[in-house]
């Protein structure tokens, strides 16, 4: 089973905080919807016939295609690729975008789960992260989606805000669960170089991140999802049985998957593409019959670091049976070298040959799977 990413590369407003590829001018959609049909018709064989388990729409903002544009482009995806009956269709949605009419539209298409960014129900950290949309029509969102029949829906929560106490992130945390949605995404407020929140910081306009304050609001959140029946089955993602994002998942347990759009990657088990994030040549690369992209053939070490980096982060552990079997006995000696001090010292745990990160390691997560890596 393979999986389907489709970056929509469009947004009303840009976030300060985003880096992802989008533009705020919607002059191109026309083109770009002519483009992404081509590279669906010239990318059919990419994923080896494999029956398409997930498909994804992220961005930028999904929500802003209507359903006009959303159902052609599945008749495309249907042409071309095998897609399960069952599968799981994502799309993204800012919840200004969630009016009666756009559920109603959304209703008559494949997509049968929401994932929203809400980020905070504080007007105050949305205005400073310059958001389009207020904690009140964020609430009406959930609410209106799920009274219109849609029961999968993640949220998006952004923790370590320089405007959200402690008492706040606890609020933001008890109003998602009060709305009974059935997944939850939280990230750290990363500030990532040449970005607009990058800037204000520089300039003294924002306050900087707070670690200390972060790693409270990560303890804190653990706490609440586990005393609340979710489980965090990736450091970042949480749910209620049943309600994993299979989608996510898929990328985390190294399954091969198609970007499609300006700016996505593929993998196919031993090599990664991206797609050049520049709207208007990758438009004229397919209005061509051409492909504007970049291909990387993974080595040994790239393959094995990959795996650390991703499947240390889930709840499924790094298998060390499974480094010797496929990467073999150097790769695992280095491995359990490695990671013996944090075993030593708690951060990782051993449990059926498999290494999982503690409470406390998931704080360390990044330095933890570096230390893992072999970069020679």
């Amino acid at each position: 089973m393979a999986g389907i990413y489709i970056h929509i590369p469009f947004c009303k407003q840009a976030c300060n905080y985003c880096d992802f590829h989008f533009s705020t001018s919607l002059k191109n959609k026309d083109g770009f919807l002519i483009a992404l049909k081509k590279e669906i018709e010239l990318q059919k064989d990419y994923l080896s016939n494999e029956t398409i388990s997930t498909i994804y729409f992220g961005g930028g903002t999904p929500s802003l295609l209507s359903e006009t544009e959303l159902m052609s482009v599945f008749e495309m995806l249907h042409r071309e690729f095998v897609i399960a009956p069952t599968a799981e269709i994502t799309l993204e949605a800012n919840p200004d975008d969630i009016t009666k009419e756009k559920i109603n539209e959304l209703k008559h298409t494949p997509v049968n789960r929401l994932s929203m960014g809400i980020q905070s129900f504080f007007d105050e950290d949305l205005k400073l992260m310059n958001r389009a949309h207020t904690s009140k029509e964020a609430e009406t969102a959930v609410k209106l989606s799920q009274d219109k029949g849609f029961e999968n829906i993640t949220i998006d929560l952004i923790y370590g805000i320089p405007t959200l106490s402690n008492q706040n992130w606890k609020h933001n945390l008890n109003t998602t669960f009060d709305l009974d949605v059935k997944h939850i995404s939280a990230y750290c407020l990363t500030v990532e170089p040449k970005t607009a929140l990058a800037h204000q910081i520089k300039t003294g306009k924002i306050s900087n991140v707070d670690e200390q304050q972060s790693s409270e609001h990560f303890e804190m959140m653990l706490e609440e999802m586990n005393t609340h029946g979710f489980t965090q089955y990736e450091i970042s993602n949480f749910c209620k049985p049943g309600f994993h994002s299979k989608h996510n998942s898929s990328y985390w347990l190294k399954e091969n998957y198609l970007g499609l759009g300006p700016s996505a990657h593929s993998f196919n088990g031993t090599s990664r593409q991206w797609n050049i994030s520049n709207n208007p040549l990758y438009i004229q690369a397919l209005l061509k019959g051409e492909m504007n992209f970049e291909k990387e053939e993974l080595t040994s070490n790239q393959r094995y670091n990959e795996y650390v980096l991703t499947s240390l982060r889930t709840m499924w552990g790094s298998d060390l049976g499974y480094i010797e079997k496929v990467f073999g006995i150097p790769y695992l000696t280095h491995c359990m070298a490695e990671a013996r001090p944090y075993l030593e010292s708690k951060k990782l745990l051993l449990k059926e040959n498999k290494l999982f990160l503690s409470d406390q390691g998931k704080l360390f997560a990044d330095k933890i799977a570096s230390d893992l890596f072999l970069t020679q």
